[in-house]
C-alpha cells in the first residue's frame, strides 16, 4: 500500500510540474508594417516579362495597421504628390484595398472604383500585390519591401 500511494504522489508530482499548454497556433501572415516600393513587374498572362525599376527620386510608401492603410507617393517631375487613405484585408492569396479618400487626383478616381482587389504575393520581408485582368490574367505589379 505504501509504495501505491508513493507512486500516486509521484505521479501527482510530475503531473503537476508539467505544464499544460496548448500548443501556439501558427501565426497568420500579415502586413502590419511600412513597406517601400521597389519596383514594378510587366506580366505576359502569368510569367514576368519585365522588370521596372523605380524612376530617380521617385518614392512610394505603404503603411499597414490595424485595418489601415495609407500610401504616399512622390514623383520629382510631379511637386503635387499623391496619397490614400482607407481600410485593408488580407486572405492567403488576395490584398483588398478600400480607399475613402486621397488628394485630388485619387479623389477623381474614386468616383469610378474604390475598391482595390491584388494578388498577393506575401514573405517575410517582401510583398507583391498583383494585378489582374478580367480574365485573370496577370498585368502588372507592385514590389515592396518592409523598412518598418
Amino acid at each position: 500500500m505504501k509504495k501505491i500511494l508513493g507512486l500516486v504522489l509521484l505521479m501527482l508530482f510530475l503531473v503537476s510540474a508539467t505544464k499544460w499548454a496548448s500548443p501556439k497556433p501558427e501565426a497568420l501572415h500579415t502586413l502590419e508594417g511600412t513597406w517601400e516600393l521597389e519596383s514594378f513587374y510587366s506580366f505576359d498572362g502569368q510569367d514576368i516579362s519585365d522588370t521596372i525599376p523605380k524612376a530617380d527620386g521617385y518614392r512610394q510608401v505603404k503603411m499597414y495597421s490595424r485595418g489601415k492603410i495609407m500610401w504616399t507617393r512622390y514623383v520629382p517631375d510631379n511637386p503635387n504628390g499623391r496619397f490614400g487613405y482607407g481600410s485593408y484585408r488580407i486572405t492567403e492569396d488576395e490584398l483588398i484595398e478600400t480607399i475613402e479618400y486621397g488628394d485630388n487626383d485619387m479623389m477623381k478616381a474614386l468616383d469610378t472604383m474604390r475598391s482595390f482587389t491584388f494578388e498577393l504575393i506575401l514573405k517575410e520581408d517582401t510583398f507583391s500585390q498583383i494585378t489582374l485582368d478580367e480574365e485573370g490574367n496577370r498585368t502588372s505589379s507592385e514590389n515592396y519591401k518592409r523598412i518598418d
